[in-house]
């Protein structure tokens, strides 16, 4: 059906199946809809697929296609990620001439906003399905959908986020048994609730047993953190394989493939092919499971999952039925093997699917110790690599989400020593930490100055509760905090590097200069391990 309805003060053309008004939003139901605008929008709310994709207001119109291609699977939703048009995942906003929000919000899976011209279009991948259409303050339309969401999916239980000294952004795959110990003992008295060990323990990708720089084994190294008063945490991937990992050569028919019977990828990291479980395939939900208790009989009760999207990915799968909703049945068999009293952080996630199943949830993409890249911002267009600047900018266009599920903005830096970030900018990392209430550092206690020591422990006591006063500020205590700066996207390449985004972008999609740079930066992590 067609019709027209006056809504908010502003006269609308809607297409649906069904619509029905209620007093703060109208209901639209189909599989197709659309909204006609009375005029072009000043600015798109653009919302990408999982933790680390781009989510931002921007120009209405359209923006470079990221690269590098071979990154697609794990950077965005690869279905439509050479979609140039302003588009997003589940919902997508228009802001109005009169500064009001118009809003279009799935209240199912497997959809999908676009702007057209003057008008916003949603479809479902799987069918008909129940929309939220409404208009008004920004703070106010995004709480009504995440009421709504909540209903549909269900919301955290409400554990408070434990304050997590975690080892990646310091030590990344460098970490090892002795080293480990040591940073536990120079910790002291900082009140850490968890302890997480991250990447490098494991044998692969896919082989999640500990690897020979733990030869007291993975029980022994959970006792050792809860030896100092804290709890155990633990980074694991496990919906994702590696090439050479023996899972994958064991059981490759536990892997998603494509129409053509080849191999779903699901990325290129750790110098080899990725590939995405199939969340669907009995076998492969009975290894989830025993993962996952083996993981809480090592004695871990906090555990970080990891390039989760890979159980949502496009392919052929043991069970057909959709993407999105085999990946929410994965995600629900982990929590339950894992058990509620386990504290469950969700990255690398499709947003929507995710809500309901987890404890928490990575709203951005990963931080570093650099401000932005220009290699990554100008020459490649990619707002989704690891970068401060990225990860405030997508964060905060998710902070609606906080009271469905808690928001991980990931660490914040107080040492100078690892990254060159100004002061200015690591303040703004750690206002957003206090902001999402979910206190996180990798840290070494070994580079803190006494002042630096001192910061940090301010920043994990901190209990003022923050208010939003516009878009990007927030007043924290008596302190008013300006993320502005951090929010636009960088300018496409111009002039002299448009060859060299050609050239970046080449590289990028080419597995051995990839390989080239991951031996360049293991090389530099050892010689970190040397200085410490």
């Amino acid at each position: 059906m067609d019709t027209t309805i006056e809504f908010a003060n502003t006269t609308l053309r809607v297409s649906a199946e069904e619509l029905r008004e209620t007093r703060d939003y109208i209901q639209l139901s189909g599989a197709h809809v659309s909204v006609h605008l009375p005029q072009p929008p000043r600015r798109y709310l653009r919302h990408g697929w999982q933790s680390w994709s781009l989510a931002a207001w921007t120009e209405a119109a359209p923006l470079p296609i990221q690269q590098p291609r071979l990154m697609h699977a794990m950077q965005a939703d690869p279905v439509y990620a050479e979609d140039r048009s302003p588009n997003g995942s589940w919902y997508g906003a228009v802001e109005l001439e009169d500064g009001q929000v118009l809003l279009l919000g799935a209240l199912g899976l497997e959809t999908h906003v676009r702007l057209n011209g003057n008008r916003l279009e949603g479809w479902s991948e799987a069918g008909p399905v129940e929309w939220m259409l409404a208009c008004g303050e920004e703070a106010s339309t995004f709480a009504d959908y995440a009421d709504l969401l909540g209903e549909r999916f269900g919301r955290a239980e409400g554990k408070s986020a434990p304050r997590v000294w975690c080892s990646w952004y310091s030590l990344y795959t460098a970490i090892d048994e002795p080293l480990l110990n040591r940073t536990f003992d120079e910790l002291g008295d900082l009140p850490f609730d968890v302890l997480q060990v991250d990447d490098g323990w494991q044998v692969s990708i896919g082989d999640w047993q500990a690897n020979g720089k733990f030869p007291s084994g993975m029980s022994a190294l959970a006792a050792r953190i809860k030896s100092t008063g804290r709890g155990a945490g633990l980074w694991l991937a496990p919906l994702i394989a590696a090439r050479s990992s023996k899972l994958f050569r064991g059981h490759p028919d536990w892997f998603l493939k494509d129409g053509r019977g080849h191999f779903v990828s699901a990325g290129f990291n750790w110098s080899e092919p990725l590939y995405a479980l199939d969340t669907t395939h009995p076998a492969a939900l009975d290894w989830l499971a025993d993962l996952m208790k083996q993981v809480r009989e090592w004695g871990f009760d906090y555990l970080k999952l990891d390039f989760l999207y890979a159980g949502a990915l496009p392919g052929k799968r043991h069970v057909d039925m959709p993407r999105e909703a085999a990946y929410r049945q994965g995600i629900k068999l982990l929590r339950e093997s894992m058990g509620l009293d386990a504290y469950f952080l969700t990255c690398g996630a499709p947003i929507l699917p995710t809500l309901g199943l987890c404890d928490a949830l990575r709203i951005g993409p990963d931080v570093a110790g650099k401000w932005e890249s220009h290699r990554d911002a100008t020459l490649l267009c990619n707002p989704t690599t690891p970068g401060t600047r990225n990860a405030i900018r997508t964060c905060l266009h998710r902070l609606w989400l906080a009271p469905l599920v808690q928001p991980d903005p990931d660490v914040a830096y107080f040492a100078a020593r690892g990254n060159s970030l100004t002061a200015e900018q690591k303040q703004m990392l750690q206002d957003l930490a206090l902001i999402c209430n979910f206190r996180a550092t990798s840290d070494l206690p070994q580079w803190l100055t006494e002042g630096e020591r001192d910061s940090l422990r301010a920043f994990l006591r901190d209990r003022h509760k923050p208010a939003q006063t516009a878009r990007y500020v927030y007043k924290l205590g008596k302190r008013s905090v300006d993320f502005s700066a951090a929010v636009p996207l960088p300018e496409p390449p111009r002039g002299v590097d448009v060859p060299g985004s050609a050239l970046i972008g080449w590289l990028g999609n080419q597995p051995w200069a990839l390989r080239l740079l991951d031996r360049m930066d293991r090389k530099k992590l050892e010689q970190l391990k040397r200085d410490l």
